[in-house]
């Protein structure tokens, strides 16, 4: 067995002490690297630590208080003059110029008198024609009989009562026509929505053989008013044969007649109560998405149908909910249609169309005959708790509402 070789002379035993202190050297360099990048990796948890669970919660925190304070900015103190000097300063201001000059700046000064006066004017007239009768009719509600007869109220009751809201709920049977009218709603509303918004897109990005005369149809939804295809609706759900298969097999045609699907069936086929403008909203929403999203869900073997589900409609969510919430308004307070096609089914806008004649009959057995002046503390009390359900609706989701509002696609012709 072979011995290992050991350093004899003395240059050996030098060239063997510096390998040992080369290795040493080395072995301290590769600790104090160690030492160094375990330092930096503390130093680094340590700021995201810092960073995420203190510097960031302060942050949001101080964000959120400055939002219900104004900022603090220099003002600077405009010079002020007076009218003996304003006039002085215009005229000297007219001396400069020309007298075509002079002329457009006369007019605009004028203008600037003007428009604040004539906008004044509008918001209060629109205060008068909005929020009046919202006004007249809370405070009305709430009402006895004797205040209506009393000229001294004018708006706040001096006799509080709630049994005008009781018995308008009794006579309306109000609960169980809510749950109708909330079940034909919905139901129509949201399929409506999803209807309206696959034909918008259909007429936003592909081509086809008469694109331009269906959307001209579409167009004409808008524009035709429903008393004027009233009468063949209601035939056609009267005597409901569609190709002769229901005579040929219940020997009949099926009447339709109070029953839902004459809501639904519309509603499915895209024919509901204002869906021709919902269609072209629609249209104009997709049309204001970039093409460059639906070449890459194609690229990533996305069939149309889940382009549309998966990458168009996400991006069209404001507009979907501004639809929704149009639908639900219009067929909450539909009247015409419901008494086309409704004679016993109980929803909201027939319980407030016959309001008047059911208040006589089951609150006075028509053994009295009742003012009208006195009728309309009922009827105000009914027609708020028929809007009352919208109203919370509306308030819940208002931001959302005037958001699709402004990104619905409107000018985007």
């Amino acid at each position: 067995m072979a011995k290992s070789k050991l350093p004899h002379t003395e240059e050996d035993l030098i060239h063997a002490e510096e390998e040992n202190m080369h290795m040493h050297s080395a072995a301290e360099a590769k600790e104090a690297i160690e030492e160094a990048v375990d330092v930096i990796d503390n130093n680094e948890t340590a700021a995201s630590f810092f960073k995420t669970k203190i510097q960031e919660p302060i942050l949001s925190f101080f964000h959120i208080v400055r939002m219900f304070f104004p900022e603090s900015e220099p003002h600077y103190k405009e010079a002020k003059y007076t009218r003996a000097e304003l006039k002085e300063r215009f005229k000297k201001r007219l001396a400069n110029m020309s007298p075509q000059e002079q002329r457009k700046l006369k007019i605009q000064r004028a203008l600037s008198w003007i428009w604040p006066i004539f906008r004044a004017a509008i918001v209060i007239g629109l205060c008068f024609i909005i929020l009046y009768p919202l006004i007249f009719m809370v405070s009305t509600a709430f009402r006895s009989r004797a205040d209506m007869s009393d000229p001294t109220v004018l708006w706040i009751p001096r006799h509080f009562t709630l049994d005008n809201i009781r018995d308008s709920a009794n006579v309306m049977d109000y609960w169980t026509t809510f749950k109708n009218t909330l079940i034909l709603n919905i139901g129509c509303s949201i399929i409506q929505v999803f209807a309206c918004a696959m034909t918008g897109y259909g007429f936003a990005r592909f081509n086809f053989k008469g694109k331009s005369i269906l959307f001209f149809i579409v167009l004409l939804q808008i524009l035709i008013p429903p008393q004027i295809i009233n009468i063949p609706q209601f035939k056609f759900f009267r005597y409901f044969d569609p190709f002769g298969l229901a005579s040929a097999i219940g020997g009949a045609p099926i009447n339709f007649i109070d029953n839902p699907i004459t809501m639904y069936l519309p509603a499915i086929l895209g024919n509901g109560i204002r869906a021709g403008l919902f269609i072209f909203l629609f249209r104009q929403s997709f049309r204001g998405l970039p093409k460059e999203l639906e070449d890459a869900a194609y690229l990533d073997g996305c069939s149309p149908f889940k382009t549309f589900l998966t990458v168009m409609a996400p991006n069209t969510s404001s507009t979907f909910l501004t639809v929704f919430l149009f639908s639900i308004v219009w067929y909450w307070n539909d009247y015409y249609v419901s008494t086309t096609f409704f004679t016993n089914f109980g929803i909201m806008a027939l319980k407030l169309k016959n309001l008047d004649a059911t208040v006589g009959r089951i609150l006075f057995g028509n053994s009295v005959t009742i003012p009208p002046r006195d009728l309309i503390i009922w009827l105000e009390a009914g027609c708020l708790i028929g809007i009352l359900p919208i109203l919370i609706l509306y308030i819940g989701l208002q931001k959302f509402f005037t958001e699709g509002i402004s990104r619905s696609g409107l000018t985007g012709m």
